[in-house]
């Protein structure tokens, strides 16, 4: 092909890897024999020359270029697998359920080895219950590596392995440890609050692990941490989580954020300017800004610089996920999980949005080593339908499409950023899309019906969405703290023909009251539940009951029409056998006869063997009394 960049895609499935070259080429790999068995995790080294696959038999290490397999470890039950920052060695991790088990000598059978990827020999292994933060770290030359044990961090030396334990150092309660990039290497570790003791963050040099911290940070409300460093390795944001929020504002408790620089002449809160969870921050590649999509739905999107300065507001949307292309030049805002999947790419150089992309589904998103195309897949066992990678192109158009019937992992092959060309100054057009995407189009599709939408009720149809029910980014009135509006009626006068200011609807062509003055709404609330005296309207004149209840003062007269009669509510009739057209010698024998029935269903319940109480039996023997009553009255049985 005509270009310098080269790229890979590989996913777990029985399928493994596709060729991607500048103007893409999505042939699979010729030299690539795919495994009869299912796979279900694999891993590229960070230069991008190896690439391995755990099979359910063991392990295999392949060369990228060309997949021509170079170790094969036979290592049953791997989950997990991860390279060094250089590719020398593999870590595998297997699950304690099934490997932690007594051997004869008494100890505990290791499920975290470290091997050698060049002679395929195990260097050494350790025990590790736990799946979050399994492997090892590694300075980007592969000089230490550093582990989190029982609140110790223990430092290791690569090269030799057989010495053990080089250095350590004891951190009470410390519940994670993150290792900086860069020459001069730095330790965060973090402790959470516990028994009223605050959360803290303290940074170490890793080659003085036991002098005093660099840089420390105490704060509350934080169970949990997530940290992250900047490319150069001088500065870190602290994200906090707490498992309740106090306020009761979220179920999923709370949020903060933090920067510390590494040197210690730095450290500052993140102050975020509407309230609600921070979903996802990302470091620029150039190290010297981030930006952070936080606050209830719509989420803003917010771009600060080292010194958590504003640099730019991107607005409020329905994102929760963002990432940078490795030239730090284009970014991508967008909205994964439980929301639509929009995805907007942005640059950074104006400021503007240059693609919107609609990505329904998708379970992975990365950008290419590139920097000019974009990969989503939908992944099992999230989904377990419509399974398959897309790739688009930065400027938004679909380049490639393939379907897999079941996916577990999808990912550009890494290539290292200085063997990239540099990001051009103007984005670039696409190129030509591949066949995949002609056979999409040419798949007829559904004719579209109609969407009804969201259920209105009938007195707001044909009207304007009130403000306070829309959302920010859509023109609605900016949140106040709470994830949701008040549900109460809205302040602002009602359209014609829905509600006036008292509430009462009123129907279009029906005559309307006169206002009430300033204090009839407590003396006709008092009429609505007594009811005028002596039955009579205000001007003296008789209320007509109707269906046996009289009309409250107040109500507004209603003159329908239905088929061409006119209808009014003075002249509709009494209803026969409603209580307000029965005399007193009626209702007794209606209540007589009510009796008399129940009677009758219970002795069918006595005939049918069932059990009575006594109350039931006594009042099946106080028949004879109501019949006798009922004679009296000269009424007959119903």
């Amino acid at each position: 092909m005509s270009s310098q960049i080269s790229q890979q895609y590989a996913f777990r499935a029985q399928k493994s890897v596709g060729l991607v070259h500048g103007s893409p080429s999505y042939e699979p790999v010729q030299d690539f024999q795919a495994p009869e068995a299912t796979a279900r995790v694999y891993q590229y080294s960070p230069d991008g020359r190896l690439w391995a696959l755990a099979l359910p038999t063991g392990v295999q290490i392949h060369r990228a270029e060309g997949a021509q397999l170079l170790q094969e470890l036979p290592i049953p039950n791997v989950v997990e697998l991860n390279f060094s920052p250089r590719g020398t060695y593999l870590s595998t991790w297997e699950r304690p359920g099934c490997s932690l088990v007594k051997l004869d000598d008494g100890s505990q059978h290791k499920n975290l080895r470290v091997f050698s990827v060049s002679t395929g020999e195990e260097l050494v292994a350790f025990s590790q219950k736990s799946q979050n933060d399994w492997d090892l770290q590694y300075t980007i030359s592969e000089s230490h590596a550093i582990r989190l044990v029982s609140q110790e961090i223990q430092v290791f030396r690569p090269s030799e392995w057989s010495q053990g334990i080089v250095d350590k150092l004891k951190v009470e309660n410390a519940s994670s440890v993150s290792l900086s990039p860069g020459l001069n290497p730095s330790v965060a570790v973090f402790v959470g609050e516990k028994k009223g003791a605050p959360a803290s963050v303290k940074i170490y040099g890793l080659l003085t692990l036991n002098s005093p911290p660099t840089c420390q940070k105490t704060f509350y409300k934080a169970d949990r941490a997530q940290i992250k460093w900047n490319m150069l390795g001088t500065q870190v944001l602290i994200l906090t989580h707490t498992d309740v929020d106090k306020t009761n504002k979220s179920y999923y408790g709370e949020t903060g954020m933090y920067l510390l620089s590494a040197a210690g002449n730095f450290d500052c809160r993140v102050t975020l300017d509407k309230e609600g969870p921070i979903h996802d921050f990302a470091w620029s590649p150039n190290s010297k800004e981030f930006a952070v999509v936080y606050g209830y739905m719509p989420a803003k999107a917010m771009l600060f610089d080292q010194r958590v300065r504003t640099l730019h507001d991107f607005g409020s949307g329905p994102h929760n996920f963002i990432a940078f292309n490795p030239q730090g030049r284009l970014m991508i805002l967008a909205g994964f999980g439980n929301l639509a999947g929009k995805m907007s790419v942005y640059d950074r150089k104006i400021l503007g949005q240059v693609a919107s992309i609609d990505a329904p589904n998708t379970s992975w998103c990365e950008w290419s080593p590139d920097g000019r195309f974009i990969l989503t897949a939908t992944l099992s066992p999230r989904l377990r339908v419509d399974n398959g990678i897309k790739i688009w192109h930065c400027s938004g158009p679909l380049m490639h499409a393939q379907m897999v019937d079941e996916l577990y992992q999808a990912s550009f092959r890494p290539t290292p950023v200085d063997s990239v060309p540099a990001f051009p100054q103007v984005v670039p057009p696409a190129p030509a899309p591949s066949a995949s995407i002609a056979n999409l189009a040419s798949v007829a599709k559904p004719t579209p019906t109609k969407t009804l939408g969201a259920y209105r009720p009938p007195g707001a149809r044909g009207l304007a969405t009130p403000a306070i029910y829309k959302r920010e980014d859509e023109g609605g009135l900016p949140a106040s703290g709470q994830s949701t509006p008040s549900r109460g009626y809205s302040r602002s006068p009602a359209p014609p023909g829905a509600h006036d200011r008292n509430g009462r609807r009123n129907v279009p062509g029906a005559p309307h009251s006169p206002s009430p003055g300033p204090d009839s709404d407590r003396k006709g609330a008092n009429r609505k539940r007594k009811g005028p005296k002596g039955g009579k309207k205000e001007d003296g004149t008789a209320t007509p009951p109707v269906n046996g209840v009289e009309e409250p003062v107040g109500r507004p007269s209603i003159d329908l029409q239905v088929n061409g009669a006119s209808i009014g509510e003075t002249s509709v009739p009494p209803t026969p056998g409603a209580d307000g057209a029965l005399d007193p010698i009626a209702k007794k024998v209606r209540n007589l006869n009510k009796k008399l029935k129940a009677i009758d269903e219970l002795k069918e319940k006595q005939g049918r063997g069932e059990r009575l109480e006594a109350t039931q039996l006594k009042k099946i023997e106080s028949e004879a009394e109501i019949r006798k009553e009922l004679s009296t009255l000269g009424a007959p049985e119903s």
